[in-house]
């Protein structure tokens, strides 16, 4: 008797913890963003990710 093929369902997109959104930002902050990524070989979006996580974590509301 065959084996039968088992197919998992894959997750629906959002359902992996992240979101996507755009967002406008200054042509300044993208060569930046750019420049960092290049002397990091981080991808821009690790990049905006670790930056974000850190000045969340570093904020203060007056």
């Amino acid at each position: 008797m065959k084996e039968k093929l088992i197919i998992n369902k894959k997750s629906l997109k959002g359902e992996d913890g992240h979101k996507t959104f755009s967002i406008r930002i200054k042509d300044e902050t993208v060569n930046r963003l750019d420049k960092l990524s290049s002397d990091t070989n981080r991808s821009r979006n690790e990049l905006i990710n670790l930056l974000l996580d850190y000045a969340m974590d570093n904020c203060e509301v007056k």
